[in-house]
């Protein structure tokens, strides 16, 4: 007997699409308002905030990429994001293999001492991090910023990779041992290259989360020369707080690489968060 799978009522996805919409056009809105609102001038921007601009001036947009400060700015940026990357995904998936694979005594009070970092606000710890890294002398120091971001990242990256680790079937490890391959051998040669999508998702959470930082930065760095982009942006703005075009300008360029890289990413996000759960 052949039964027919019942198809949802277009009428009943309407409401799910009228959110998704809403909720998409306050995101888009002031991204596109920036973007145009940097091709105008101040005095345009000022009596015509929302239509396109009469003349497209490049100027804002080509002024900033000739700044040397600017690039300066992206290459700490990309430096403090990649390496705090690199550090948390890689100290993470060890520890969630462990967490997934081994079994010994007190390792569910670990993973909990690890979650519960999650309940840990970071701005609740500024103050006990600058005291710590002052002690240590990383004021200044690019691996200030990098320490803590990665500190603070391991709890929903152990998170992650720990569930995605635990849907491999046993049979799979079993396998591999009976080919000789080792526990590190298992993890290096099998496990890391099946969990590509959780660790798609955790890089973009990782860099993405590094590149908007800005509290951190801020309490780390005295010296320009070791500005984040957010740090050029709060600058920026200051320095040429009667030219709101430019700054405009100056906000879309510092947006441009994470969003591109977002993007590249985005298709394994949702199915990394979601590998977990769904596979048995």
């Amino acid at each position: 007997m052949i039964h027919r799978r019942r198809r949802t009522p277009r009428s009943s996805t309407l409401p799910l699409h009228a959110i998704a919409w809403v909720v998409g056009a306050f995101v888009l809105i002031p991204v596109v308002y920036a973007l145009i609102g940097g091709f105008k001038t101040t005095s345009e921007l000022s009596g015509n905030p929302f239509g396109l601009p009469r003349t497209w001036e490049t100027d804002n947009y080509t002024d900033v990429l000739g700044s040397g400060t600017f690039w300066l700015q992206l290459w700490n940026s990309t430096f403090i994001a990649v390496v705090t990357t690199v550090l948390t995904v890689g100290v993470s998936a060890l520890a969630g293999f462990v967490f997934a694979r081994f079994a010994f005594r007190g390792r569910e009070l670990f993973f909990t001492m690890f979650t519960a970092g999650l309940m840990f606000p970071f701005a609740v710890a500024i103050l006990p991090i600058f005291v710590l890294l002052r002690t240590f002398g990383l004021l200044d120091n690019p691996l200030g910023v990098i320490l803590t971001q990665a500190a603070f990242g391991l709890p929903l990256t152990i998170i992650i990779l720990r569930g995605f680790f635990r849907s491999i079937p046993g049979e799979v490890e079993e396998a591999a041992i009976i080919d000789g391959c080792g526990p590190f051998g298992f993890f290096w040669r099998i496990l890391l290259p099946m969990a590509r999508p959780a660790i798609a998702t955790v890089s973009v959470l990782a860099i993405v989360g590094s590149w908007n930082n800005f509290m951190l930065p801020l309490v780390v760095f005295s010296e320009e020369s070791s500005w984040t982009l957010p740090l050029g942006i709060q600058q920026f703005q200051g320095q040429y707080a009667s030219d709101t075009a430019r700054i405009l300008a100056y906000l879309v360029l510092a947006m441009v690489p994470a969003l591109g890289f977002y993007a590249i990413a985005e298709r394994h996000l949702v199915g990394g968060l979601t590998a977990g759960a769904t596979k048995g």
